[in-house]
């Protein structure tokens, strides 16, 4: 906030000058114009100490570290109890440090963090500007919508509060519907707008973990259709940290396939418009990596229902993975999951560690993020260790003293001292 000396000066100045102009309003008006336009009111600024060089590496304050725990956990300021302790300096003590992490992770509060970091880390935001076409989908509606966002943020909070290993992300035979949501993926006896637990049968194998999630399964699809390409990259990029590399220039559409040349059967599939796809050497390397992912998943409509056909052609949801594993289908998929498991939890820090910092990772990141992996193996990669594991990593503690970079600009030379990524936060 503006606390100093200056700033009130500051700010009476300005309460006067709205008097000269106007009346006690005019002068209240100004300061609140003021205060709201302040960097101190609208980021959440961190002092350097003044003695240090360039480069140097510090350990943060306290009440920094508050700050930056709350936003972290909270998505809010801290509350009394982590302000007394900053003020007396023992926040940052390792004992003290752990317990506040557990306390403010067994609040309500913490709800924020399923909010706002799976919303991000799994594209759910995207669920609020994706409009399936209502004429090939009309039983999609803004209450199904909300119900897949709702599912997914539910069986997210579910893992973290029931303290489970992170990896059941992938493989949960849980997950929480109404009536509406449950209609829609063929789940019996359930009534009523209100969510609840439901134990997956059997029979719904398929809808277990994210990869069964009605909201996953929309986003990363296209309004008309399925995308085995896109599904494929969106598994690439958020489960396995291994994005496809940017496509080539003026790369070609997919061609119709000659319906006179295959005997004019049936209208292609997405699936043989691809394989034709695939024949393109310009195309073929990436799509050998991304599209067997989503061949996996194509059992699932682009709403995320499940189908045993394509129109008028039986799903076809077999393939060969990058590694020569053959698929087919989700479980199969959750089995190749379960091969590169370590793979997944590096993924989950390296999203954990990114919003807590509220930056981008760099190289120079990296052996931190292994630190926090080894730390958290020892309990299973509980999601709860891995975050316990982020706050206590030095990245989270500590900040660098920035260089001065000087700004020319039409009113002055002026010297402002640039954000170093580390010094970055929010959610």
């Amino acid at each position: 906030g503006l606390a100093d000396e200056k700033d009130i000066e500051t700010l009476m100045s300005l309460y006067q000058r709205g008097r000269v102009d106007g009346d006690f309003d005019s002068g209240i008006e100004m300061i609140i114009q003021r205060t709201l336009s302040d960097p101190k009111f609208i980021y959440r600024a961190e002092v350097e100490p003044a003695d240090l060089m360039a480069g140097d590496i510090y350990p943060i304050s306290d009440l920094e570290l508050a700050s930056r725990l709350s936003f972290f956990l909270w998505s809010s300021i801290p509350d009394d109890e982590l302000l007394e302790l900053a003020e007396h300096n023992q926040l940052s003590s390792p004992g003290t440090l752990e317990a506040q992490v557990q306390r403010m992770l067994a609040d309500e509060r913490s709800r924020a963090l399923t909010e706002n970091f799976a919303g991000q880390w799994l594209g759910l935001r995207g669920l609020e500007a994706h409009t399936p076409i209502v004429e090939l989908f009309p039983d999609f509606d803004d209450n199904l919508r909300q119900a897949f966002r709702q599912e997914t943020e539910l069986f997210f909070d579910s893992i973290l509060r029931e303290n489970r290993s992170v990896i059941e992300l992938l493989t949960a035979n849980h997950t929480f519907v109404n009536e509406r949501l449950a209609k829609h993926y063929g789940i019996p006896n359930v009534r009523g707008s209100r969510f609840q637990r439901v134990e997956l049968s059997e029979d719904l194998d398929f809808r277990r973990g994210l990869l069964g999630k009605g909201s996953i399964l929309t986003v990363s699809s296209v309004p008309a259709r399925t995308s085995p390409v896109i599904r494929g990259n969106w598994i690439l990029l958020n489960l396995l940290g291994t994005p496809a590399p940017d496509p080539p220039p003026d790369i070609p559409d997919l061609e119709p396939v000659d319906l006179e040349a295959a005997g004019g059967k049936h209208q292609p599939s997405i699936r043989e418009q691809l394989e034709a796809h695939q024949n393109d050497p310009v195309c073929s390397a990436c799509h050998k990596i991304m599209d067997p992912f989503g061949f996996a998943l194509e059992n699932f409509n682009a709403i995320g229902r499940w189908r045993d056909q394509d129109g008028n052609l039986p799903i076809d949801a077999s393939s060969v993975m990058y590694d020569g594993s053959p698929i087919s289908g989700p479980a199969d998929l959750r089995k190749f999951f379960m091969k590169y498991s370590d793979q997944f939890v590096r993924v989950v820090t390296e999203k954990l560690l990114t919003y807590a910092l509220g930056r981008g990772l760099e190289y120079y990141d990296m052996p931190v993020v292994r630190s926090v992996v080894r730390e958290a193996s020892g309990d299973d990669y509980r999601l709860s260790s891995l975050i316990l594991a982020v706050v206590k990593s030095d990245p989270f503690l500590m900040n660098m003293k920035n260089e001065e970079v000087k700004i020319i600009n039409t009113d002055e030379l002026s010297v402002h001292r640039g954000t170093h990524p580390a010094t970055a936060q929010g959610g």
